[in-house]
């Protein structure tokens, strides 16, 4: 039996908890974050306990005095429970102003807390708030639980064969120079990349690497920041699984994640300092 979350009332809570009839709710979805999905558990729940929890509604912007009057902020799937048990009734708090950022607030405030959401939802959720432009404030909130968010179990077993590969475990990282120039060797992919085009080719081949050259395709500065930003958001993924069971990896892989991190801290000022020239 699936229960109701239960959520404190809101700082901002500006209305009374009180029935509201199912028929005065707009079909709207702007605060739904997630698929209602198989509701029959929590229809089964309230069915026998009743609706524990009220949902959150404001007054629907622009409703005439015909029609729905309200609008749906949190408590999509309960709804969809009270539909599924032909009730016609909802409890309800009333939130008589509630601007659009407070709506988010409490709309996000439930996936992330109350009823959170997986990493794949969490992902989606950042996606969908950068299209729409809203709540930009979220960013930060979305990026700190996706940290936070359980990882998945192929996620950890890719990261554990990683750090127990051997060669790879023992390679000692790079030590950032006493003088600030900072200067990584290069992955192994990125010479190849930057030595092909060197390498002049010789007699016949020469029209084999002319035609080479020209399907090259050239990375530009987008995608180069695009590549790095996404795998470095994948290391970030890999080290939320070091995290919560580090003192069970290898102590050779540890040392070697722990010298990779330490270049990189004395890295950041360096890439701050630079953000920061005109």
């Amino acid at each position: 039996m699936e229960l109701e979350p239960r959520t404190a009332a809101p700082a901002h809570a500006t209305g009374a908890v009180e029935f509201v009839p199912l028929s005065a709710l707009a079909l709207d979805a702007t605060f739904r974050l997630r698929e209602e999905g198989d509701v029959s558990a929590l229809a089964a729940s309230i069915g026998r306990l009743g609706q524990l929890v009220p949902v959150e509604l404001r007054p629907l912007p622009g409703a005439g005095t015909d029609g729905p009057r309200f609008q749906v902020v949190a408590g999509f799937r309960r709804i969809a429970a009270l539909r599924m048990l032909m009730r016609g009734r909802v409890l309800a708090r009333l939130h008589a102003t509630l601007d659009d950022d407070d709506a988010w607030g409490l709309a996000l405030g439930q996936a992330l807390l109350t009823e959170p959401l997986d990493r794949d939802g969490l992902r989606l959720l950042r996606e969908r708030l950068e299209q729409t432009g809203v709540a930009p404030w979220a960013e930060e909130l979305l990026d700190d639980a996706l940290v936070r968010a359980p990882v998945e179990p192929e996620l950890r077993e890719r990261f554990f064969e990683f750090l127990t590969a051997g060669p790879a475990a023992d390679a000692a990282g790079p030590a950032p120079d006493d003088d600030g120039g900072l200067e990584p060797e290069p992955a192994p992919h990125l010479h190849e990349a930057v030595a092909a085009p060197a390498a002049a080719p010789e007699g016949g081949e020469a029209a084999a690497g002319a035609g080479a050259e020209a399907g090259a395709e050239e990375v530009t500065p987008e995608e180069l920041v695009a590549d790095v930003a996404s795998r470095l958001y994948q290391v970030n993924a890999d080290l939320a699984v070091a995290f919560e069971s580090w003192r069970d990896l290898p102590a050779d892989g540890r040392r070697a994640v722990l010298e990779q991190v330490r270049w990189m801290t004395e890295l950041l000022p360096h890439l701050e300092r630079r953000e920061d020239e005109p």
